[in-house]
């Protein structure tokens, strides 16, 4: 049977779904808004004003920025109990046609481990958050009509090790340690269950995106990397080997991530599952490299066989997938070393200066470089399949290296970095 359908591009975004102009007055609940997927949901939103008529921003403190009218800020907080939670929705009269959890709280790592080594802590504390959530709406007597959850790429279990490629949402989980990402979804599907609502979850890998947290962000630390180079006159240099300057890497660019999310509440034939969230672009760091560089102005130099490297097995054997060698990381120097040192700090300082910015100094440095350390080090592929979604309708694209220089672009306009070379 043929079908016919219209997509439009909106910019660098090209493949996007259109939807009937009689699917008007919906309402809808962010939670998590001011986070890189929670605010990139609400742009997109606005977009269509008459589509969504009300937008529940909750998060603790105001989304930063100016939102239009029918964005309204809910300060709430995910970690007190459901009662607390449902009361303080209901006295604000947050109902909703679609609900949207974006919320999460990165536990601190245990002792020299990886940002994601404190699993147990990451359980308890992000399960509860969506628990409180949960049972809050429960309370309110409101509940909607669909239920959506972010997850990631570590429901693959890509953190702990090379998994099968290309990851596919049928893919079966890896129970090599526990994963808030598992409870989260089982807590969402017996909630939705038992109120006979239909849910959804999608998963993005790498998220580029501008929000004033730069937690769990790969485009900030990198711009900031390639800003000090220039600043001192130094080349880009690749801190890691061959295999992961080859390693395919899907990017999940968060405005992108934002529109399959709105196509799947809005999709018949959607519901009760799960969706791979991706940009459906080729990227490796080898490709994007030389762009970068060029960008700055700065030579760069790759992967370089006659240097010492640092290596680090990956810590399970077998790894996520199964058979083979666990993955063997490589590097020459981490960002989080290099971004330590006093002179790249002393850099830093003469640059926010110069350019007003609002951050005087480099931050929690473990905390911002860690996550991008992982993302550029990495030996092996992280690649989505988009093909559910596409047999579905959803023939969303851009181009990976496009969308992360326009968020450089959108962290100078925030201050957080200079106006771009």
């Amino acid at each position: 049977m043929s079908q016919v359908q219209q997509i439009q591009s909106k910019g660098i975004f090209h493949g996007l779904p259109t939807f009937s102009e009689d699917v008007i007055g919906l309402t809808a609940i962010v939670a998590g808004a001011n986070g890189i997927s929670g605010s990139h949901l609400m742009r997109v939103l606005c977009e269509s004003p008459k589509r969504w008529t009300k937008i529940y921003a909750l998060c603790r403190r105001p989304p930063p920025g100016d939102w239009p009218a029918q964005v309204e800020h809910v300060s709430i907080d995910l970690l007190q109990d459901p009662e607390a939670v449902g009361a303080q929705m209901k006295e604000r009269g947050v109902k909703a046609d679609y609900a949207f959890f974006f919320a999460y709280i990165q536990a601190k790592p245990e002792g020299e481990g990886s940002i994601w080594s404190a699993a147990d802590e990451l359980v308890r504390i992000n399960t509860l958050l969506l628990n409180n959530f949960l049972e809050g709406l429960a309370l309110t007597k409101a509940l909607p009509k669909r239920i959506l959850l972010q997850l990631g790429a570590k429901y693959y279990g890509v953190h702990l090790g090379p998994a099968a490629v290309p990851q596919e949402e049928t893919d079966p989980r890896v129970l090599l340690e526990p994963n808030f990402y598992y409870t989260q979804e089982d807590c969402l599907r017996a909630f939705c269950t038992k109120h006979n609502i239909p849910w959804n979850v999608t998963r993005p890998s790498w998220i580029p995106g501008a929000a004033a947290d730069a937690a769990m962000n790969i485009c900030l630390p990198i711009a900031i990397y390639a800003t000090i180079q220039k600043h001192l006159g130094k080349s880009l240099d690749y801190p890691s080997d061959l295999a992961a300057w080859e390693a395919n890497q899907t990017m999940s660019s968060a405005q992108l991530n934002s529109y399959i999310t709105e196509w799947v509440v809005l999709t018949n034939g959607t519901e009760n599952e799960h969706f791979n969230a991706g940009d459906d672009c080729p990227f490796t760091w080898g490709k994007f490299w030389p762009k970068l560089a060029a960008l700055y102005g700065l030579e760069w130099t790759g992967p370089n066989n006659d240097s010492e490297y640092t290596e680090t097995q990956t810590p399970y054997n077998p790894p996520p997938r199964g058979f083979g060698p666990p993955g063997t990381v490589r590097t020459r120097f981490t960002l989080t070393e290099w971004a330590k040192q006093q002179y790249v700090q002393d850099a830093w300082a003469e640059i926010a200066e110069k350019n007003r910015l609002v951050n005087k100094d480099l931050g929690d440095v473990e905390r911002i470089f860690g996550f991008l350390d992982a993302a550029i080090s990495w030996p092996y592929p992280i690649h989505f399949s988009a093909t559910k979604a596409k047999k579905l309708g959803f023939f969303g694209f851009v181009d990976s290296t496009e969308s992360m220089f326009k968020v450089f672009e959108e962290f100078a306009d925030m201050k957080m970095l200079p106006k771009l070379p």
